[in-house]
């Protein structure tokens, strides 16, 4: 026994194989006990001895798996992560020591061990040689065929993706190695399973090389190794299951290389048809061009292609419904007693976004239907009301008056329809118990990004018991906070550097910290109060306060503090703040510094509140006063274009041209300079554009309570975020900005400016973020379409927004119901596209133009450029999209 555990302990695995070989199932259960501690004792050595202990896990995994007699248990040593290092797994000892055990015990462990996702792959060797010989069925397991799968195909000398390294060529081609397997006819149909293909189906260029695996599998159905209809009926089924468009690539790869038979074709045609209508764009479009095919044959009922064309036609793939209005087109003239199935399928491409299907659908109608088609012409009436306003009147001369009576645009009845603007909660914390405080509390020592809301809430509630009774809420706040190490007694006097703002003055109840360590001269960090980023500057403002409120629960407690707000989006009502000083002079209580600093920051600018301040006759109420009137009026900024530098290189691009981009500055505010305490000193420097800053992510929407009542500063210093998510790989800020726009203070030209290039951000969710502060903007009537017009056309010429994402979020807008609002901004956007007809996107842009004009017909003068650009030949989606605004513009104009 000793032998033993001195031959684990110094990693000899030959002698451990050679000590257990001869020992009886009883003889090596009696081991377990000292191998198991043997474990526990590995795993209580620190990371330098575990990294020098390799050859004792390795001998310690063969002895333990050998020990154990039942293949439940045997199979859980084998797979413990903490006995494996990063090193390959050498499986052969194991392999032999194991290989004189019952077959079916062996194949009961190799099952349970392709059954374990995790540790499959390592295995795999050992599974297989677990197998060998006990005729059982392969594992099926997703991880087992993946393992399969790769192990097939590394034995070619394949690319090894995982690795970067290509891997050591073998004898056996994959082509041979798939036919010598015994498990390939039981693992192939166990590919098109696995709710992800095995990554090593997807290594290769050309499905048809040979060695690869498509041209492989092709040739196993050719020879009889594997059924061809087996290969069809398993592809096709995944691909009606779905999935990521790089997923499905290898089974529509596979298909291609099957080079299917028309009576393959034909025997799918439902499954091609649901590909066709749900499966992602490069799917349906391959099951698409297989339906044309089968067209072609004439093995497609016009019942079946009416099936197909109502589904693909409600698809917002441009390309996709094209080709099936032509399919359709060829279909109708071949037979055209099919129209009247046909027709009505064509009809779906009515209610397309894009007007130009609509009008191709529409003409489509108008050239195969017949006069005496009353039935077949009433139903086309009742789809064509979901036609554009200006196709309505062609459609009403083509299939008489439509259901809906405004068969043309009724613009003399147009209602803008706008979102209700946010509602404001009230943040309230007085009469709230200390259980509500504690369960708050608690619940935000495991959030790991609260809102202001609930932090501004956890602090005054805390600030408020702890002034009543602290030894009360300190008996609360402990079992609660057990999980917390810095809550207990034994653990010391806590850091305050690693405590969240609840957890500061939580601590501070508890006795946790020490006055000297909250103390306002101690810098938060050891950059102190220098220059550094924004959004750290921000982010000090809250952690100081909540030292100093932390402070003072230690020294002099706060009755309450005075600068929680009053409503949920942070901003503090005149008279809550008069009513708190009040009442801090009637207790005699001395305002902590950052506190009231901070309260001027939210409190809402009512110059008719300056009196009742001033007459506190306390020097709190004379700054109020001030800064109710000339003080707190933000700094104006100013605006200049500037070249961004691109061309540095770095690792992970090479050199891009400059950019030029707007740039917005905020001049130095010497009232913050002078009067507020420190940490809020970064908040009065001056700010110039600089490119993007880097910070810790996730606080950026609790930031903006600092300043809630000045949007404009706030819009200066999102700027640079904004603009990176416009032009380049940025996302994220567009959330804050739709935030911002619910704030207080002026809508001006820096909050303006921040909604226009959000508008053009490059991922969706900013985008429609940018749409959401657009809206919020108009519904509470602060929105300057005129001012965003500008800076939308100006922003275009300089190439920070493009014309197809602008369309986008333009068309978002506009569905809402708000078609004159964007339709406002959009007119001032389009001389800027159509000096540059050449950008992408432009007519797209001009598309969602003239569907707000035909909705709300505004008329006025045409944008510059519109009556050139109209006056184009030709049938690209400039020059019809411009013919078709100015159409509008002039019919509106009368």
């Amino acid at each position: 026994m000793n032998t033993l555990l001195d031959a684990v302990r110094t990693g000899r695995r030959d002698l451990v194989t050679a000590l257990i070989t001869p020992l009886t199932p009883g003889e090596r259960r009696a081991l377990l006990p000292e191998l198991t501690a043997l474990r526990r004792e590995i795993r209580s050595w620190d990371w330098s001895r575990r990294w020098d202990a390799e050859p004792t896990l390795r001998a310690l995994h063969l002895a333990g798996a050998a020990c154990h007699t039942g293949p439940a248990a045997a199979a859980s040593w084998i797979a413990a992560r903490d006995l494996r290092d990063g090193r390959t797994r050498d499986t052969a000892h194991l392999a032999a020591l194991l290989a004189p055990r019952d077959p079916a015990w062996r194949a009961d462990v190799a099952h349970r061990l392709a059954a374990r996702t995790a540790t499959v792959e390592d295995d795999y060797p050992l599974i297989r040689a677990l197998l060998h010989g006990t005729e059982a069925p392969a594992p099926t397991t997703d991880g087992f065929v993946h393992a399969w799968a790769r192990a097939t195909t590394t034995s070619t000398g394949t690319n090894d993706t995982t690795t970067g390294r290509r891997p050591r060529p073998r004898s056996r081609p994959l082509r041979v190695a798939l036919r010598e397997d015994p498990y390939t006819a039981e693992l192939v149909p166990r590919l098109f399973e696995t709710a992800t293909p095995a990554p090593s189906l997807t290594w290769y260029d050309d499905p048809r090389t040979a060695g690869r695996w498509p041209a492989e599998l092709a040739h196993l159905a050719t020879e009889g190794t594997v059924q061809r209809r087996t290969l069809l009926t398993g592809t096709v089924g995944r691909l009606l299951r779905g999935g990521r468009t790089g997923h499905l690539a290898f089974y529509t790869d596979l298909l291609d290389v099957l080079d299917l038979t028309t009576d393959e074709r034909a025997e799918h045609t439902a499954d091609w048809i649901a590909l066709a209508a749900d499966a992602p764009s490069p799917t349906a479009g391959r099951a698409q061009q297989t339906l044309t095919a089968l067209f072609e044959a004439g093995r497609l009922p016009a019942d079946r292609l009416a099936e197909m064309s109502a589904a693909v036609l409600f698809r917002p793939e441009k390309k996709l419904v094209r080709a099936q209005l032509v399919l359709l087109g060829k279909a109708l003239r071949r037979d055209a007693e099919d129209r009247h199935a046909l027709l009505p399928a064509t009809a779906a491409a009515f209610g397309h976004p894009d007007t130009a299907l609509q009008e191709k659908a529409l003409k489509l109608v108008a050239a195969h239907l017949r006069p005496d088609d009353d039935a077949l012409r009433a139903d086309l009436a009742l789809d064509a009301e979901q036609l554009g306003p200006a196709l309505r009147r062609t459609a009403a001369t083509l299939l008489g008056a439509l259901a809906d009576p405004a068969a043309g645009p009724d613009t003399d009845g147009y209602e803008e329809t706008l979102p209700a603007a946010p509602a404001r909660r009230p943040l309230t914390t007085a009469g709230r118990s200390v259980a509500e405080t504690v369960e708050l509390v608690a619940a935000l020592a495991k959030t790991n990004a609260p809102t202001a809301e609930e932090t501004e809430t956890a602090l005054d509630l805390l600030v408020r018991h702890a002034h009543q009774d602290r030894t009360v809420l300190a008996a609360a706040l402990l079992p609660a906070l057990a999980d917390r190490h810095w809550a207990h007694e034994d653990a010391g006097r806590a850091d305050p550097a690693h405590l969240t703002a609840p957890e500061l003055l939580a601590a501070a109840v508890l006795g946790r910290l020490h006055p000297a360590d909250l103390s306002p001269r101690r810098p938060i960090d050891g950059r102190g109060f220098g220059q550094h980023c924004i959004h750290d500057a921000l982010q000090r403002v809250t952690t100081a306060r909540a030292r100093e409120a932390a402070l003072r629960i230690l020294t002099d407690p706060l009755p309450f503090l005075l600068a929680t707000p009053t409503w949920d989006c942070g901003t503090l009502e005149p008279h809550d703040l008069l009513t708190r000083l009040t009442a801090y002079a009637r207790q005699g209580a001395t305002p902590a510094p950052a506190d009231f600093a901070q309260a001027l920051l939210r409190v809402r600018r009512d110059p008719q509140a300056a009196a009742a301040a001033d007459a506190l006759a306390t020097g709190e109420g004379r700054r109020l006063a001030a800064w109710l009137t000339a003080d707190g009026e933000p700094a104006p900024h100013t605006r200049h274009v500037s070249d961004q530098d691109r061309g540095q290189r770095t690792w992970w691009r090479a050199e891009r041209p400059t950019l030029r981009r707007i740039v917005l500055e905020i001049p130095e505010r010497p009232v913050i300079q002078k009067e507020f305490p420190a940490v809020f000193h970064p908040l009065g420097r001056p700010r110039t554009g600089t490119p993007r800053c880097w910070h810790w992510r996730g606080q950026e929407l609790a930031h903006l309570a600092v300043l809630p009542q000045d949007r404009e500063t706030q819009a200066v210093w999102l700027l640079p975020d904004l603009t990176g998510c416009a032009t380049e790989e940025g996302r994220g800020a567009g959330e804050v900005l739709s935030r911002l726009a619910e704030l207080g203070g002026p809508a001006g030209p820096a909050l303006h400016l921040a909604v226009a290039t959000g508008l053009g951000a490059r991922h969706a969710e900013d985008r429609l973020a940018a749409v959401d502060a657009l809206l919020v903007l108009a519904a509470r009537g602060e929105l300057d379409t005129t001012l965003l017009g500008r800076d939308l056309a100006e922003l275009l010429r300089l190439g920070t927004v493009k014309p197809n994402r602008l369309a986008d979020a333009a068309r978002t807008a506009a569905a809402t119901g708000a078609y004159a609002t964007t339709w406002a901004f959009l007119a001032g956007s389009l001389p800027a596209v159509l000096a540059d007809s050449a950008g992408r996107g432009a007519g797209e842009l001009l598309a969602v133009a003239a569907d707000c004009v035909e909705h709300c017909g505004p008329g006025g003068p045409l944008p510059e450029g519109l009556a050139p650009a109209a006056a184009r030949k030709g049938t690209s989606q400039l020059a019809t999209q411009a013919r078709r605004l100015h159409t509008a513009l002039t019919t509106a104009t009368g």
